[in-house]
């Protein structure tokens, strides 16, 4: 302890100016003097070291260093861990553990491929997808972790996109399709080294189904995912490689679909996919057209240009011709009187077409009909109008009547 004497010079609210003996000046607050001191006045301070205040002092400020230590000193920020998902022929799928950053701030995720940025990574993103890369080509991938506490790398990670004929990359998730198809699926995706999934993720590279509906398809098109029909899967089989997309989208048109040869598998898969379409297109409701039963047999009649023509039933009989310039306009009443030997020896009876005429048939018209059939080229001839036969009717009858027996050589 050590005992000053001051004289106090001057004054005022906030400081007073103490001089000591050597006449060194000291401001000194005038709140720790007495109060009925003036200018001249002599004080004495007493002066001592507090050792046990001291000594709290430093342990509050140990524990203080010891917490900023194992906060921001121990637990530090972790590199982050780059692995290799799935590998297809034309793009990667790349995951990493969570981001441990400890007490520190993150500033950015970016990955690296072959030594330049490809890009950053959201914070929330465990994984990423590269598409558009080479096929059969070899790239090289780490990620940079930038943080208030410092910059942290992750391994250097080499992969290798596929070849064309390694099919181990193609990842299914299948769609609304029937269960039998659906085995079927299963099978020939099991027998190309392809993977199958329940549901729609990052590393889905084609969804299969055979119904544009339902949760996982609208989720598919949303993270534009290709949707396929279950042939696709057979012609990546048939052909032993990785085949295009656009001939087996679900409105694709099958006719642009390159096909090879299928094996026996492949078979089965595209036959149960045929089936399902069949039933799809028997539940719909459609109309169907029988055609008559015919009362009587028909029978090809010659025509008048030697050409076989449509089958003509005998009842009714044919309606009398228009009459035109072709056949001579002759009129109904000259040709009633015109000679009767211009009508074919196998013509029906004027009675007989008088009954036609007037919507009856008798039983002898019937049986004319019947047995003669004439052709329709004779057909003015069985109402009574004259006409002059067209070239080749002669030989056709007359060649008719050599092959069946039912008719005797006419000259006409």
């Amino acid at each position: 302890m050590m005992l000053v004497s001051l004289t106090v010079g001057k004054v005022d609210a906030g400081v007073a100016v103490l001089l000591t003996e050597d006449k060194r000046l000291i401001e000194f607050p005038s709140i720790l003097l007495p109060p009925d001191i003036s200018s001249g006045s002599i004080v004495d301070i007493n002066v001592a070291r507090n050792l046990k205040s001291e000594t709290i002092a430093q342990q509050q400020f140990n524990q203080l260093q010891d917490s900023i230590v194992h906060t921001f000193g121990i637990n530090s920020p972790s590199a982050p861990i780059l692995r290799l998902r799935n590998a297809t022929q034309t793009s990667l799928v790349l995951e990493w553990d969570p981001i441990q950053l400890a007490t520190a701030d993150l500033r950015s995720l970016s990955l690296y491929r072959n030594g330049g940025k490809a890009g950053s990574i959201p914070r929330d993103k465990l994984s990423t997808k590269i598409s558009g890369l080479a096929v059969d080509t070899e790239y090289t991938f780490h990620l940079v972790l930038r943080t208030s506490a410092g910059t942290y790398n992750s391994e250097k990670l080499v992969v290798r996109t596929h070849k064309m004929t390694d099919l181990s990359g193609i990842t299914v998730t299948p769609g609304i399709m029937p269960a039998q198809l659906r085995d079927s699926l299963a099978d020939a995706v099991q027998r190309i080294g392809a993977k199958l999934i329940d549901t729609v993720r990052i590393d889905t590279t084609h969804f299969v189904c055979t119904e544009g509906r339902g949760q996982a398809w609208e989720k598919a098109v949303e993270m534009n995912v290709p949707v396929v029909v279950p042939d696709w899967i057979i012609g990546c089989e048939r052909e032993g490689r990785l085949v295009g997309v656009r001939g087996y989208y679900l409105n694709a048109d099958p006719k642009t679909r390159q096909v090879g040869s299928m094996g026996p598998q492949a078979q089965a898969v595209l036959q149960a996919q045929q089936q399902h379409m069949a039933d799809r297109s028997r539940e719909s409701p459609r109309i169907e057209h029988t055609p008559p039963t015919p009362e009587r047999s028909t029978r090809e009649q010659p025509g008048a240009n030697g050409m076989q023509e449509d089958p003509v039933s005998p009842e009714p009989p044919t309606p009398p011709p228009k009459l035109t310039p072709e056949l001579g306009m002759h009129s109904l009443d000259s040709a009633r009187g015109s000679r009767e030997s211009d009508r074919a020896p196998h013509e029906a009876s004027p009675a007989a077409t008088d009954t036609i005429r007037d919507g009856k048939e008798s039983d002898e018209s019937e049986r004319t009909q019947k047995d003669t059939a004439p052709p329709a080229v004779n057909s003015l001839a069985a109402v009574g109008i004259p006409h002059e036969p067209l070239p080749g009717a002669a030989d056709a009858q007359k060649q008719e009547g050599e092959d069946e027996g039912e008719f005797d050589d006419v000259k006409l």
